[in-house]
């Protein structure tokens, strides 16, 4: 599954400070009275961890070893956080929140407009009447211009990291293929695994008509962690949609 080998790197190169700004973004956009949130695509727990100290969260993602990770982050932290694996296609086994999230670009992971349309009608059909919805995703100059042959390497003293990133077979389309070399006692060297991740965006207009089709209502879009309505130039889009 992809992110198994990820999952151990993915808290040491995330900018710690993206998770406050996404907390912010929530808190600027709920209500007092919507406490029960669902952080879908949690990864390893960070921002469901900071959500907690406003929310009644829970967090579910799709690998097992990030959710092992963030189990662990909530046990030190001396929060009570349910995390459950889950995929964002089939909520079956989840309750009605208030809130749900899908943050760090996560529903760019699906593959075209039919799932993205069953994921935006899951997260619907587990709202409380009146929940809010929030999710971002990569925006067409990201995905068009800045992943084209963006190259990343991270070295640790018994690890390295290498990422490069390629134009994908659909349009606004990317695959990111990771290496990682991690040292092997066993063999006295250095075992390596390759993961390819494929992510996808569309025009803004296809994310509003498919969460409007879906029955969402009241929906928002921008850029910068709701901070601007540039979205010409901004790397990530902001969603907000009511149920």
């Amino acid at each position: 599954m992809i992110y198994d080998s990820f999952a151990s790197v993915y808290s040491e190169l995330m900018d710690d400070s993206l998770y406050e700004r996404w907390a912010e973004f929530v808190s600027s956009n709920t209500s007092p009275e919507q406490k029960t949130l669902l952080d879908v695509a949690c990864g390893t727990g960070d921002l469901s961890i900071i959500l907690d100290n406003e929310f009644d969260v829970e967090g579910t993602d799709l690998s097992t070893s990030m959710l092992e990770i963030a189990e662990d982050k909530a046990k030190k932290a001396n929060k009570n956080i349910k995390f459950e694996q889950g995929n964002m296609l089939d909520l079956y086994n989840f309750g009605k929140y208030d809130i749900i999230t899908c943050f760090d670009d996560s529903i760019c992971y699906l593959k075209d407009e039919d799932e993205l349309y069953m994921a935006f009608k899951q997260s619907f059909e587990h709202l409380n009447e009146n929940g809010v919805y929030m999710f971002d995703a990569h925006s067409l100059y990201q995905m068009d211009e800045v992943f084209l042959d963006y190259m990343f390497n991270h070295k640790t003293e018994d690890s390295a990291f290498m990422w490069s990133s390629f134009e994908g077979d659909f349009e606004h389309s990317i695959e990111h293929e990771l290496t990682f070399f991690n040292w092997n006692e066993e063999i006295g060297g250095y075992s390596v695994n390759t993961e390819v991740h494929k992510e996808r965006t569309y025009p803004y207009e296809v994310f509003l008509q498919i969460l409007k089709d879906v029955g969402f209502k009241n929906i928002s879009i921008s850029s910068d962690f709701g901070k601007s309505n540039d979205l010409e130039n901004s790397t990530r889009w902001f969603f907000v949609a009511h149920k």
